[in-house]
């Protein structure tokens, strides 16, 4: 999404900012805190917040506001031009729903019910946290963790507290989606062995500036950094860029992959973290700000099921073919292959199944973004999680894949281009996926002593634990928290 031009401090402004703003002290929330609410009763109005509202909250508060369950109360965004934006949305209401710069003053309002979270990554589970502890329910954007580990104890928090939280993959409510996924889990493709969740989206350099990001005019940078280290970034811009760092993102694979991860798994059936991660890439072809990879394979393995994420963000100069029946393709989907047939999710709302002989099997479509809040709103007054298409469990899981494709990243080591790992199952879709690959980026002039290619470790997970045998992947898994912005954890 693209953002509206702001006004900006000047540049020499930036490091002093950083400077002039002290810890906040606030004490973080503990389980004694929590806060019993009155259940929202069938016919009554469910009080929402939205909590940043600078891009994908733009659509959070659009789908709440044509709901006619729901009196949108309030919105939350550390910089004021967010608000101020949306403000000609409001003139028709019978109450315009009040600003707060702070969500911790936000959170103290005991008459809402729930709140909707589409902040930058590095804030959804602190802020899913302290919404759930102070008697909310949360809808979170993907990923709902910005580590393995946060998801977990956001799944944690909400059966201790009763709390419905549900994470943002529109697909898992959409009705075509559904049925297409209902056939790939009714047997008739057989087993589901591998999946594939892509994502072929064009993603241009951020340039190369090294110096500080311009700060927004009224923006509150300590709350903007919340749990992240209290530094200005060095970029161009500060919004949306942040997809770009791991302090606070993880690149298209913790950003649109995310929701292509969630119905690879989901048409696998797993419902634990995969035994065994690698991923292999790097950001290629752009010598700018930047951390994260911009193109990436990861392989996730079960004992009996493969997950294939391939993140490319290069532009596509010659239409990929994936076999099958995909054509030319440029965009996000999904392939599921079972013993009899396979499965392709076109986009969030469609699909359609082929037996090996490419005879049509069935097809379906429908659905729109309203469906998934609507789903959340169901749960919310029937104060049971199983009503919830995703619930946090399955939001952490799926969110989950991402980070551990990051981590194993992380920990690799660059190699001479096109290598591969040596731990990677020699299976036709990986096989095929790294073909691909290499054809794509042979397209392009990359230097490879520039711009590096890398093999990540080769993780081994026990699904119990959620934990890594390899202890420095293990720091991963986890991050730091700047005092006043800690997570609470579950005794």
């Amino acid at each position: 999404m693209k953002l509206s031009r702001r006004l900006f401090l000047d540049q020499s402004l930036a490091a002093s900012a950083v400077a002039a703003l002290s810890a906040p002290g606030f004490r973080p929330l503990q389980a004694e805190d929590a806060e019993s609410t009155k259940p929202v009763g069938p016919n009554d109005k469910v009080r929402v917040a939205v909590i940043g509202v600078n891009g994908q909250g733009g659509a959070h508060l659009g789908e709440w506001l044509r709901n006619p369950g729901v009196e949108v109360v309030a919105i939350c965004d550390c910089d004021p031009a967010a608000y101020a934006k949306h403000e000609g949305r409001f003139k028709d209401l019978p109450r315009k729903p009040r600003y707060e710069q702070d969500v911790r003053k936000l959170l103290e309002d005991k008459t809402i019910d729930a709140v909707s979270i589409a902040t930058p990554n590095h804030w959804h589970a602190l802020m899913a946290v302290w919404a759930m502890q102070s008697g909310k329910d949360v809808y979170v954007e993907k990923p709902c963790s910005h580590t393995v580990h946060e998801g977990r104890v956001m799944t944690q928090w909400a059966r201790k507290l009763g709390r419905m939280c549900q994470m943002g993959v529109q697909s898992r409510s959409m009705p075509g989606m559904r049925a297409t996924l209902d056939f790939v889990l009714g047997g008739k493709l057989g087993k589901i062995n591998v999946a594939r969740a892509i994502c072929y989206r064009q993603r241009g350099s951020i340039g190369l500036t090294g110096t500080p990001a311009p700060i927004p005019n009224g923006l509150d940078f300590n709350l903007w950094c919340g749990p992240a280290p209290l530094e200005v970034p060095k970029r161009k811009r500060l919004h949306y860029d942040w997809h770009w760092f791991f302090a606070t993102g993880g690149g298209d694979i913790a950003n649109q992959n995310p929701h292509e991860l969630d119905k690879a798994r989901w048409g696998l059936g797993k419902q634990e973290l995969p035994r065994r991660v690698v991923s292999v890439g790097g950001r290629l072809g752009y010598v700018d700000d930047a951390e994260v990879a911009n193109c990436q394979v990861t392989v996730y393995e079960w004992d009996d099921a493969l997950l294939i994420s391939d993140v490319r963000g290069l532009p596509i100069k010659s239409p990929i073919t994936l076999g099958l029946n995909t054509k030319g393709f440029n965009g996000a989907m999904n392939v599921w292959y079972g013993e009899h047939g396979y499965a392709i999710g076109l986009n969030y709302t469609s699909g359609v199944a082929f037996d090996y002989d490419g005879k049509e099997l069935g097809k379906w479509s429908g659905g729109e973004y309203q469906a998934h809040f609507a789903n959340f709103l169901k749960a919310v007054r029937s104060r049971n999680h199983k009503d919830l298409h995703l619930d946090i469990e399955d939001g952490h899981l799926s969110s989950a894949l991402a980070h551990l494709g990051n981590v194993s990243l992380r920990r690799g080591a660059p190699v001479a281009a096109g290598s591969r790992p040596t731990k990677v199952v020699e299976q036709k879709q990986v096989a095929d996926t790294f073909a691909s690959l290499e054809s794509y980026l042979g397209e392009h002039t990359i230097d490879y002593n520039q711009t590096k290619w890398i093999v990540g470790a080769a993780l081994e997970i026990d699904p119990k634990t959620e934990r890594s045998s390899d202890p420095e992947a293990n720091k991963l898994f986890t991050r730091e928290y700047r005092q006043g912005f800690e997570l609470p954890e579950v005794a």
